[in-house]
């Protein structure tokens, strides 16, 4: 069962600041919503993204996508190129505590588009912007966008602290502070 994050999530947010910045309250007016939720927290995408561009013909071998397969772009939104993704960040920087996991997953307004938002577990002690993985299942051009909701984060706290964490194991990913490309270690 997931944790009852009203109550819960304030708390940390303030105490360990486990999610920075952070909205006490959902988020809506005029835009994908954002902030806290009944049992999670909404995150919004940052404007920064590297726009997946390949050339023509080409294998991808997911333990080493060249960099120059990526095209940078900033701005308030980003269209996601048809039957293709982009990586984007979350404006939220996350810090989770060693007796929690949590889930993510996309948001039903972009669902509805052909959007589809890819993010693995944050592990317990993880921390850092997260890395998200965008991709457009349409044949036409999708946009994102900026400083609005993009996926939502599920929290599920343990009766006790994991043996070893992400932080204990020195997990590749650790720290984010930008965009980063997938890596073997």
């Amino acid at each position: 069962m997931p944790i009852k994050t009203d109550r819960w999530i304030p708390r940390m947010a303030q105490e360990h600041g486990m999610i920075e910045p952070f909205s006490p309250a959902q988020v809506a007016e005029g835009m994908i919503s954002y902030g806290l939720s009944s049992y999670g927290y909404d995150l919004r995408l940052a404007d920064e993204f590297k726009i997946f561009d390949p050339p023509a013909g080409v294998t991808i071998n997911p333990k080493s996508v060249p960099t120059e397969f990526y095209r940078d772009h900033r701005g308030s939104h980003c269209d996601i190129p048809a039957n293709s993704y982009i990586l984007g960040r979350t404006l939220e920087y996350l810090r989770i505590p060693r007796d929690v996991l949590t889930l993510c997953v996309g948001k039903s307004t972009y669902a509805r588009s052909g959007v589809l938002v890819n993010v693995t577990p944050f592990e317990p002690e993880w921390e850092g912007f997260v890395t998200v993985s965008i991709a457009n299942t349409t044949s036409r051009p999708v946009r994102v966008f900026a400083n609005e909701g993009l996926c939502q984060v599920l929290f599920f706290q343990s009766d006790e602290p994991c043996e070893i964490s992400y932080k204990d194991r020195k997990g590749k990913y650790d720290a984010q502070k930008k965009i980063e490309f997938g890596r073997t270690k």
